[in-house]
């Protein structure tokens, strides 16, 4: 699956559980480890398990894409899934704040969301 493709399908899983904040960085001209970024702020620990949860599920049911690795204890503030090209971190707010990983990837550009199609109007 193309890494683009990917990245905006653990957004969507993300959006999914109400994650909050949700930001996709292109990495590939400045990382050498991955190609995307996404990133994610949940509310509590089991907020965090639940959005960890429906990206893990929703990509192994769905595509056949599991996470090489997930880091992060299941009742920890920050939770990392590692699928190669795409990784994805999912955290608190104020653990988000303090690693301030946007910053830190800044010369990054943000990727935009796929526009949703519009939905039917009702007769």
């Amino acid at each position: 699956m193309d890494s683009k493709k990917l990245a905006l399908l653990c957004r969507e899983a993300a959006e999914n559980k109400k994650a909050e904040n949700i930001v996709v960085l292109d990495v590939r001209k400045t990382s050498s480890i991955t190609d995307y970024f996404v990133i994610a702020s949940g509310l509590s620990e089991p907020h965090l398990r639940s959005i960890v949860s429906e990206i893990t599920d929703t990509l192994r049911e769905e595509h056949g894409v599991r996470a090489r690795a997930v880091e992060g204890a299941s009742n920890a503030p920050w939770q990392v899934m590692d699928f190669f090209d795409v990784v994805v971190h999912v955290m608190k707010n104020d653990v988000r704040e303090k690693y301030d990983l946007e910053t830190l990837w800044g010369d990054a550009p943000l990727v935009k969301p796929r526009k949703k199609a519009a939905k039917a109007s009702k007769e």
